[in-house]
């Protein structure tokens, strides 16, 4: 990617760390993702929209806003993509998913705070991330107290629009989670230049609910046992659908599961016979965390799908295409986003329903609970997430843990575990 150099140096990247940073990216993703026998073909987009992760996509979104749209970076699933695309905006996905300067973050936050907002400062302050330096405007929501007061800070280095998101769903919320959206209309009105009117919202809709349905699609096709598809694969689409064109990721994705029935219906699998199959519960794995993930599937088990927001939550349900003017559209897509059962909610008995359903459609084996160290929402519900297992007795294993590599022994030795307590059919809780 040397021939994006001026580009980045442009956005205002520090040129020697990005390089830096580039320089590891790939051995990992060897090592994590395309080290796997007998993938599909159609992966090869999504290897390549990754080894142009800081090229060729940061050259689209140069070029629109050039052309006179503007960019929006998002933390969030909360964040409604469809109000984004209606002004003329592209949406992209700002979560790290890595370390970089620790040290720099924690001059601006407490080092007890969860991995995910210090490397999003991290990326910011070390001027490493193109992505965030080519944003007109960022979206925050109050999704947990840490990401709400890191926003205050982030505010001082670049604009930043702040959703209160509530923590109940009740009519009162739901009035005040509608309110919430309009008022991101304005802002967002304000910094494109352009009303949104019902046909472009129509067809926003249209464009994110289409993404969400290939998605499902790719979903429901790895409840085949065998697998048609690995779970770090899978991981992989989900990660890059935050931040890829949404037209052309929705073509990918349907293009990859015409594959993979043919796959499925030939009887041609990723790993042969049965695997334990394995249910990722948690805190969302934003590019390049596929550090779990990977112990699981290099020890002999599938992740067969993932409970979190770079899973199954994020494209999960739908907005209703029935409105019929734009109020009636702002409504459904507050709706939509309200139905998301984050961690933060209480009561959360939504989570907890979906997990036990999960857990019966896709024939898991066990529940392993991914959780960042000081996600408190993620953290504390896990209790009640193993209380609903252990009446099912389904197997579960709580792994608390942040970017670094120094647990990775500790880590796959609890996993495998799990797994030999599985193939052995001996019912227990970790």
């Amino acid at each position: 990617m040397s021939d994006y150099h001026a580009m980045w140096e442009k956005l205002g990247l520090d040129l020697a760390a990005h390089d830096g940073l580039l320089e590891v990216l790939p051995p990992l993703y060897q090592d994590c993702i395309l080290s796997q026998e007998n993938r599909p073909e159609g992966m090869q987009y999504f290897d390549f929209v990754f080894s142009e992760v800081h090229g060729l996509r940061i050259k689209e979104l140069v070029d629109h806003r050039a052309s006179g749209g503007i960019v929006v970076g998002t933390f969030c699933t909360y964040v409604p993509e469809e109000l984004i695309l209606a002004v003329g905006g592209a949406c992209v996905g700002l979560c790290a998913g890595a370390q970089v300067a620790e040290e720099a973050a924690e001059q601006y936050l407490p080092r007890n705070l969860c991995a995910l907002i210090k490397s999003s400062l991290g990326f910011k302050l070390a001027k490493v991330c193109p992505y965030i330096e080519s944003c007109d405007l960022l979206v925050g929501e109050t999704t947990c107290d840490g990401k709400k007061k890191y926003y205050e800070i982030l505010n001082q280095l670049q604009p930043v629009h702040t959703m209160e998101l509530p923590q109940r769903k009740d009519e009162a919320d739901r009035r005040l989670w509608r309110e919430e959206v309009r008022r991101l209309v304005a802002r967002l009105e304000e910094i494109s230049g352009r009303k949104i009117d019902e046909a472009a919202l129509r067809d926003a809709i249209r464009v994110i609910n289409e993404k969400r349905k290939a998605l499902l699609r790719l979903a429901g096709l790895r409840k085949c046992d065998p697998p048609v598809i690995s779970g770090r694969d899978a991981l992989l689409i989900n990660q890059i659908a935050f931040y890829d064109d949404p037209v052309r990721l929705t073509e990918k994705v349907n293009a990859l599961c015409d594959e993979l029935e043919e796959r499925r219906d030939g009887g041609i699998s990723i790993g042969g016979a049965h695997r334990p199959r394995i249910l990722l519960s948690g805190c969302p794995m934003a590019i390049p965390n596929w550090k779990v993930p990977t112990i699981i599937e290099t020890s002999g088990a599938l992740v067969a799908m993932d409970e979190m927001c770079t899973g199954i939550r994020y494209f999960r349900h739908l907005v209703e295409e029935g409105a019929g003017d734009l109020e009636g559209m702002l409504d459904a897509i507050a709706d939509r986003y309200l139905k998301i059962d984050c961690a933060v909610f209480t009561p959360n008995r939504e989570r907890l329903d979906h997990i036990s359903e999960l857990v019966r459609d896709y024939d898991i084996d066990a529940v392993i609970y991914y959780a960042l160290q000081f996600c408190d929402p993620y953290t504390v519900e896990a209790f009640q997430v193993q209380q609903e297992l252990e009446k099912e007795r389904v197997p579960f294993l709580y792994l608390e843990t942040d970017y670094s590599s120094e647990d990775m022994g500790q880590l796959t030795t609890r996993v495998q575990a799990l797994i030999e307590m599985v193939e052995t059919q001996k019912p227990s809780v970790f």
